[in-house]
């Protein structure tokens, strides 16, 4: 695509580049090894619509929006892949009393916090990572990006309930991944974390 002047290059590159992190940030946590080409697809997009662009203030939710779009038309292409998982898989697994019961620290005035401190950046990313992307990105929006749900349900396409849904399942799903990464990676048996 040619541009008719360089003003409008330059321009889109000023106001993108601060914006860079975050929209990285939220591609590799949406798409994990893919957010690169998917960060790349959003600018790509992004600039090729930069002239209806009115309020150069509000670049940044602009910016994610189109992220998000991206993503959304990349999980359709894949949709042969996504799986829906039912509350029956889910079960009655409560993060909350599989640690009162496991007791892993039984000398902990504050097991649960103990527990949770185990886990750093990374170990939350790559649990993150392994939930299937149906419920990755509404948890993702939600509690990392701090999205309204109602929001989240518009950016994704999908009906308020479903997103509602899939909040609740993923929040299960990820509370049993922690405990078995925890399990898995020899966690519980460390000190906690004070």
């Amino acid at each position: 695509m040619q541009v008719e002047s360089e003003q409008p290059a330059e321009t889109f590159q000023e106001l993108v580049r601060g914006h860079l992190p975050c929209l990285f940030g939220l591609a590799r946590r949406l798409r994990g090894d893919d957010a690169e080409d998917l960060v790349h697809e959003c600018l790509m997009s992004a600039y090729r619509s930069f002239g209806k662009l009115k309020d150069t203030a509000s670049i940044g939710p602009w910016l994610t929006t189109i992220l998000v779009n991206v993503y959304r038309d990349r999980v359709r292409k894949d949709r042969h892949s996504v799986r829906e998982v039912s509350l029956d898989e889910i079960g009655e697994f409560s993060l909350y009393r599989q640690i009162a019961e496991e007791d892993p620290y039984p000398y902990s005035d504050t097991l649960h916090v103990d527990f949770l401190g185990l886990f750093d950046q990374e170990d939350v990313h790559q649990i993150l990572q392994s939930l299937p992307e149906l419920y990755r990105a509404p948890l993702v929006l939600r509690y990392v990006e701090g999205f309204a749900t109602k929001q989240i349900a518009r950016m994704l396409q999908a009906p308020l309930g479903t997103i509602l849904s899939r909040l609740h399942r993923g929040r299960k799903l990820f509370e049993r991944a922690l405990w078995d990464y925890a399990e898995s990676e020899g966690l519980l048996e460390k000190e906690p974390v004070r």
